[in-house]
């Protein structure tokens, strides 16, 4: 995590991406050499909502810099690093007549050299540490600005870039979850397996009960799955020159969630000594299996760099713009009949070339080539990714522009997206390996495919077959306070 905060999201990253030549010079070196790096975004009262972010860059009377004010929260490396890009609002522009905010990007030299060593810079306070479930050897805490001067010369990219560059530099930084979420499951998958080999139950290894076996072949099948959902978004990325947004925000969302199941599915089958830490089990003379290590550790991945429910929206808005720019004023509340008008027709005349093809398109021509076990699986993405494109297209048909605030309809268009965004890079991949003799992949894959096609299916029931109304009927009441007896009989510390 220290490394991840520092190379994928830390000052690096965008100093490579949006830097100048003399500030790659003057930082990239300090780097190479040790130093350390963190990223800036959050606040007390802002999360995924940077629109609300309240630390300021005020310009000083010489205009040689700028004064920071505010707080920064949950900020990892932020007690230790040298360099932090620190986002701030610089003074709102007017554009197009009206008065927009400006978010920009900082880099912060948090210390300077002083006769007993480094120290903070004036007006610079490490004002909490901040201590967690799991990553326990994590430096994070809560950072203050008092009045700090930053020079103009450290100003990143340009005045009022700052968002875009929070958000391109995040995506690149969504790619190493799913790597060390595929890494720490595969940790627990081996001790899980090596657990279901060697504890005797009844007269055989529990591995080979069926209910053991089954846990054991789901929990191949999609780790197999996840290295090539982050196997294919990471060679994008390395390629260059693509826009990764999508193919970032589902692996990460991907790989956050099944790391979580196959971890937990770990701790289930190594029962109480996975439930016992390491350090207990070594001293009363037994093998350390750290997997409620594992699992706490991993919980933090379902929430940063975007929450599951997150992903969801940020997956829903990508599908949704091409929709939102086709239909135009029919798509935003409160427009004008004229702009309704005109915005019909312009829709009309998109979606009569684009609906036929939702029934009928040229299939993949790689769909021949592929082991006829995996051609099956092929085809039934290239027709359940039509299905859901039309079945998408109905969604905003029958909800107009409330299809926004329905975020559970589009949550369930969004794992099926997923999961079959899953399947065909699971597919690609199986069939590249088998092509190497690479053994046992086909079976990887085609389990793998076979409970993707059973997720998919429940995602489809759920949309026609829920409690969704009832349930935000319950949850305004849980709000106001009618449902409070649920919680007689228990003692919270407030």
């Amino acid at each position: 995590v220290w490394l991840s905060a520092h190379q994928s999201i830390g000052a690096p990253q965008p100093l490579k991406l949006f830097g100048t030549e003399e500030q790659k010079q003057r930082f990239l070196p300090r780097f190479a050499a040790g130093e350390v790096s963190a990223f800036a975004l959050t606040e007390p009262g802002v999360g995924s909502d940077p629109a609300r972010m309240e630390t300021t860059a005020t310009p000083t009377e010489d205009g040689k810099g700028y004064l920071l004010n505010g707080e920064k929260l949950w900020c990892t490396n932020g007690p230790d690093a040298d360099v932090i890009v620190v986002m701030a609002l610089t003074p709102p522009k007017m554009i197009k007549g009206k008065e927009r905010k400006q978010i920009t990007a900082f880099i912060l030299e948090t210390k300077r050299k002083g006769i007993l060593g480094k120290k903070l810079v004036p007006g610079f306070e490490i004002a909490h540490r901040c201590e967690f479930m799991g990553i326990r050897a994590l430096s994070n805490g809560l950072l203050r600005f008092t009045n700090v001067y930053v020079p103009r010369e450290n100003m990143l990219w340009e005045e009022g870039k700052g968002l875009k560059l929070a958000l391109v530099t995040l995506n690149t930084g969504r790619l190493t979850l799913p790597a060390a979420c595929g890494g720490a499951a595969k940790q627990a998958f081996a001790y899980a397996r090596r657990w279901a080999k060697e504890r005797v139950q009844w007269g055989r290894p529990i591995g080979e009960h069926d209910a053991i076996s089954g846990m054991l072949a789901s929990m191949a099948a999609r780790l197999y799955a996840m290295e090539a959902v982050t196997y294919y978004a990471s060679n994008l990325a390395d390629k260059g020159g693509a826009d990764i947004r999508l193919e970032a925000a589902i692996a990460k969302l991907f790989a956050s969630e099944e790391a979580w199941k196959i971890t937990d599915e770990a701790l289930q089958i190594i029962g109480g000594r996975g439930f016992e830490t390491e350090r207990s089990l070594k001293r009363r003379g037994e093998k350390g299996r750290p997997v409620e290590r594992i699992l706490r550790d991993l919980r933090i991945n379902r929430i940063i760099e975007g929450s599951t429910e997150i992903m969801h929206l940020i997956i829903a808005r990508e599908a949704l713009d091409p929709h939102m720019k086709a239909a135009g004023a029919i798509a935003k509340h409160g427009s004008s009949v004229e702009d309704l008008i005109k915005s019909f027709f312009g829709a009309a005349g998109y979606y009569i070339g684009w609906y036929p093809t939702r029934f009928i398109a040229p299939p993949m021509p790689q769909v021949a080539e592929l082991e006829p076990s995996l051609r099956e699986h092929a085809l039934y993405f290239e027709e359940a990714s039509r299905e859901l494109s039309r079945k998408f297209f109905y969604a905003m048909v029958l909800n107009g522009p409330k299809l926004e605030f329905r975020q559970r309809i589009l949550f369930r268009f969004v794992d099926v997206g997923t999961w079959l965004f899953a399947m065909i890079t699971t597919i690609s991949r199986a069939h590249s390996d088998s092509q190497r003799g690479k053994k046992h992949v086909l079976e990887l894959a085609n389990t793998f495919c076979v409970e993707a096609r059973r997720k998919i299916d429940e995602a489809y029931l759920s949309s026609s077959n829920n409690t969704d109304a009832s349930d935000r009927k319950i949850a305004k009441s849980v709000l106001e306070g009618e449902l409070d007896w649920l919680e007689n009989d228990i003692i919270l510390d407030e």
